[in-house]
């Protein structure tokens, strides 16, 4: 015979398998929350490679159109990263305003330097060095992320 005041409430047991299930629910979670987070940063790291690649050829195109002050035997592309968002002069123009070709030049978002400037997340490969083995020089050729990292698509960072 059950009494009104038996009859309120949940029993021990019902609330050890509602607590069960809740913990079951957060692993499966935890998975999936991690794999948005780095699929977030991977899309962060597409985006900043293509936008400094886009800038350094942008500066190897005014410096073709003599727009850049050209030195001799140089590569045509600039010394170094922070140029392009600091500015070089435009020698075609009477005031020799400056061109810019990023407005902030951005990190990796793969560094784990949180010290580093946004020049020093980034390896660096110049014109005279092979693709294969990218070595920094007088000039910057390409960009490549420091990472030893694995993209989800199985290609180190390194790579892309």
């Amino acid at each position: 015979m059950l009494t009104a005041d038996r009859s309120k409430g949940f029993t021990l047991v019902e609330l050890v398998i509602t607590v069960a299930i809740l913990g079951v629910l957060a692993m499966m979670a935890v998975p999936l929350l991690e794999m948005t987070a780095k699929r977030q940063k991977e899309a962060e790291l597409r985006a900043a490679l293509r936008q400094i690649r886009t800038a350094l050829d942008d500066y190897h195109q005014a410096w073709l159109d003599k727009k850049v002050e050209r030195i001799e035997g140089a590569s045509g592309y600039p010394p170094d990263l922070e140029s392009l968002a600091k500015g070089v002069p435009d020698i075609t123009h009477p005031e020799r305003r400056a061109m810019y070709f990023l407005r902030r030049l951005p990190r990796d978002p793969m560094s784990t330097e949180p010290d580093a400037t946004p020049a020093e997340t980034w390896g660096k490969r110049s014109y005279a060095s092979p693709p294969d083995e990218p070595q920094e020089g007088e000039d910057v050729f390409d960009v490549y992320s420091k990472s030893p990292g694995l993209g989800l698509n199985g290609v180190p960072y390194r790579e892309w």
